[in-house]
């Protein structure tokens, strides 16, 4: 017997809230049953696109409708604490649009209401379902990179300048692939900002990250590049891998190349034999939508209790490491163990 469609809520009508609503109502898991913005223009443009939706300014209607499974929320990063907790209140299901929270203790504490509610909370990182980061992660999974050195990355654009600054802007979509591909947590970082346009609003950033199995990674964001650029180059003992986010089609590009080292050489120089130059393989990778396929990782959690591959607690551990981030910009740029932030 097929599943009825799970009932939700989006909640945010403005840039990133209408790519919800296109893909919960594309998804046979889900139908799309409100959408909440106080901006009644918004409103009226959706619900011409989506008739049997219903637009509401507020989220009284939402919470009181038994028939609501989940909420969506896609509003600015202050309002995520108050409508992820009142939706578990009201023993809602959530995805929050990254981040999380603004802060740690906010994430770590919308964790614990909705694990004390019985409901799923799931943080929006779209980009760790994107055919790209899956490959990543599988050929680090698998070894076929050996040991990872370290990570170079690169998110940079003319604009748009946010309310915030670059790097609560930016750096979560680089902080969660890292974190995802590698699988783990870094144990410190260190952050470098520069405000060039406006004294008051960092607009480029260069971050510098120490993962436990000793990679090193680093990302430089801007909002003041002249042209986008958004790169991951993958370092590794046996071979190293480039993402290319702007190219049409051949995304990943998988390098044969690396040094040969004689370790019974007593110096360096004659330890590094020769440089490996070998092929270089263009793989096929998933080129599904990733924003779809989230959606439908998030119907799974909440049917069957699956793991999402981006939770409450790893959206909270991103959140944790941006926080750690700023404590150091804060302090000249010096290096600050995460672990600090998630006692404080």
């Amino acid at each position: 017997m097929e599943a009825k469609p799970l009932g939700v809520a989006v909640v945010g009508a403005g840039y990133w809230g209408p790519n919800l609503v296109r893909n919960f109502h594309a998804s046979d898991d889900w139908s799309v049953r409100y959408v909440v913005d106080p901006d009644r223009g918004r409103l009226d443009h959706l619900v011409r696109l989506y008739p049997t939706v219903r637009g509401e300014t507020k989220m009284d209607a939402v919470l009181a409708d038994p028939q609501v499974d989940a909420v969506a929320v896609a509003t600015p990063p202050r309002t995520h604490h108050d409508l992820a907790a009142e939706s578990i209140a009201a023993k809602k299901h959530v995805l929050i649009e990254k981040p999380l929270a603004e802060s740690w203790n906010e994430a770590r504490e919308l964790c614990d209401r909705a694990r004390d509610a019985g409901v799923r909370l799931m943080t929006d990182h779209t980009f760790l379902y994107t055919g790209a980061v899956e490959k990543l992660r599988e050929l680090i999974e698998s070894g076929a990179l050996g040991k990872i050195y370290y990570v170079d990355s690169t998110r940079a654009n003319l604009g748009l300048f946010q309310q915030s600054n670059v790097v609560w802007d930016l750096a979560p979509h680089d902080v969660s692939i890292l974190n995802y591909v590698l699988g783990d947590v870094p144990h410190a970082v260190a952050l470098q900002l520069g405000a060039c346009v406006h004294q008051s609003v960092p607009d480029v950033a260069f971050i510098t990250m120490w993962y436990p199995n000793g990679c090193l990674a680093h990302v430089h964001l801007s909002w003041l590049s002249p042209v986008k650029v958004r790169r991951t180059m993958i370092s590794g003992s046996l071979k190293m891998a480039v993402w290319d986010d702007v190219e049409p089609t051949e995304k990943v590009y998988i390098y044969d190349k690396g040094v040969v080292l004689d370790p019974s050489s007593s110096t360096l120089q004659q330890q590094m034999v020769s440089y490996r130059l070998g092929d270089l393989h263009v793989p096929l990778v998933d080129n599904r939508e990733a924003l779809g396929k989230l959606v439908a990782d998030f119907a799974r959690a909440i049917r069957d209790g699956t793991p999402t591959r981006c939770d409450g607690t790893f959206g909270a551990d991103v959140v944790a490491v941006i926080e750690a981030a700023m404590r150091s910009a804060a302090i000249g740029g010096a290096r600050v163990a995460t672990r600090d932030v998630a006692s404080s």
